[in-house]
């Protein structure tokens, strides 16, 4: 059970005995939510997605550094790794504006930064193998936009999707619903809660990315129709915000049914599967 459930229950300081009171209080409340027990395969698929993450991250510095060190020097690489790679070399060329020593530098961080891709490759690698031998991910990936990495971090944070009632309850525990504030019977709905797996949250909008910017697959997932409606009403970042949601629905009811993602949907929450 998460501690902010408890919290309101201790009235009193804060001591171990005023805490276990207000846990024995706290359970007994019947819209109180329980974190559900993994099992050590999915503890091990979390650990590999929290490393990789750590991994993007650090790599993620190192390229902004570079980026930074070389801007302070006068010289300016457009926007993306790609680009910074292929100028690198050219730029470290040019020691009328670099001194030595900070050619010595950068080129120590872009070795650091072959050996971070090396290891983000690796672990990636064992994550794909155990996505592949795992049989609710692979059924994942018919979703579309749905590949090894999203397939198995959703199978390890949620399992077979047990601890929600419905799609719905996914969407709303991944953060990807509007924050909602209602006054007087008035409903008003603001950004997305951004609540539950943030690094989930961000695979998910990364899958609906990807599927926006292949429309010719559209029509072969069966999401062509909804798409064009809701992009005639939409923003492309809330289009995208959708899609995600809609997505992690899809996924949740593959995970419930046991089957595949076919191209017809019975309803919202759960697709048609085989």
């Amino acid at each position: 059970m998460a501690a902010k459930y408890v919290r309101p229950f201790c009235r009193k300081q804060k001591n171990d005995f005023n805490d276990a009171e207000a846990i024995a209080e706290a359970v007994t409340r019947p819209t109180t939510r329980y974190v559900a027990l993994k099992t050590p395969e999915q503890l091990d698929l979390q650990a590999l997605h929290r490393v990789r993450e750590r991994l993007m991250s650090h790599r993620t510095g190192v390229i902004k550094q570079i980026r930074a060190f070389l801007l302070e020097r006068g010289i300016a690489i457009r926007q993306g790794w790609r680009a910074l790679r292929s100028e690198l070399p050219r730029a470290l060329a040019m020691t009328d504006k670099l001194t030595p020593r900070m050619v010595h530098l950068v080129e120590d961080l872009a070795s650091d930064w072959r050996q971070l891709d090396a290891r983000i490759e690796a672990v990636s690698a064992e994550i794909e193998e155990l996505a592949h031998a795992d049989e609710a991910a692979v059924r994942l990936m018919s979703v579309p936009g749905i590949g090894p990495i999203i397939s198995s971090a959703t199978v390890a944070g949620i399992g077979k999707g047990d601890v929600f009632t419905k799609g719905r309850d996914f969407g709303a525990w991944l953060g990807i619903v509007p924050k909602q504030t209602s006054t007087g019977g008035r409903p008003i709905l603001g950004r997305i809660s951004r609540r539950g797996n943030r690094y989930l949250r961000q695979l998910f909008v990364q899958a609906a990315r990807v599927v926006l910017l292949r429309p010719k697959n559209w029509e072969r997932c069966g999401l062509k129709h909804w798409i064009e409606a809701a992009a005639r009403r939409l923003h492309y970042n809330k289009l995208a915000i959708a899609l995600a949601n809609k997505l992690a629905r899809i996924a949740w009811g593959v995970l419930q049914s046991g089957g595949t993602f076919k191209t017809r949907t019975v309803n919202n929450d759960a697709p048609q599967t085989a």
